[in-house]
């Protein structure tokens, strides 16, 4: 797993999917000051890319739940790449969004699903797991069992570890943000310098870049 971690760092920082800019941080839709931004959405304009996250989540989902009886995606932005995972592994898809619709049924969960199904997870990125966790409740309530969440991408929060437990969800990821900046320090997309701003930033994101 190690080696598909790299590979996938790799991968992010050549179709700069994630950008890191600590002497031009960004800003977040939260307010948060971030040397780092990370879109996956780009992975699925490289079919090769695309294709290994694909074949890494099936292989991880297959080891660790073999029970799986469907593959949910959360919206947006692991739509896609969940439903490429069912297709792969032959199971049912769902989506959940972040709330119920508006209008029509009202639905927060997309797709045909039954109460009791085995579920696992897809999403494309966990910052502070909040909307995370959010579709797994929806599933819960709808009488769907969790199995686990499997990522592309985590920052590796300490209050995103800690939600996850608090709500008793195993989380398993495809790459890190610690495998992510070794990878970036050893292909010299930043510099040794800039490697304690990035982690000075991960111990305590909210108040980091606050002038």
């Amino acid at each position: 797993m190690e080696n598909s971690a790299i590979k996938i760092a790799e991968y992010l920082l050549q179709i700069k999917a994630i950008k890191l800019q600590p002497s031009n941080p960004f800003t977040w839709a939260s307010g948060w000051k971030s040397p780092i931004y990370c879109d996956n959405r780009k992975t699925l304009s490289f079919p090769e890319v695309r294709s290994y996250i694909r074949d890494s989540f099936v292989s991880l989902t297959g080891r660790l739940y073999p029970e799986a009886e469907m593959i949910a995606g959360v919206a947006t932005g692991a739509i896609s790449h969940g439903a490429l995972v069912a297709d792969k592994m032959e199971l049912p898809f769902i989506y959940v969004r972040s709330g119920a619709k508006e209008h029509g049924l009202g639905n927060q969960i997309e797709g045909y699903y039954q109460a009791g199904q085995k579920v696992v997870v897809i999403e494309d990125l966990i910052s502070t797991g909040g909307s995370s966790l959010n579709a797994v409740k929806a599933l819960r309530e709808a009488g769907c069992e969790v199995l686990g969440m499997a990522a592309i991408f985590t920052y590796e929060f300490k209050k995103a570890s800690d939600a996850f437990a608090a709500e008793n969800c195993k989380l398993q990821t495809l790459c890190n943000y610690s495998v992510l900046i070794e990878t970036a320090v050893k292909t010299g997309y930043v510099t040794e310098s800039d490697v304690e701003t990035l982690k000075m930033w991960r111990v305590n994101p909210e108040a980091w870049g606050i002038k």
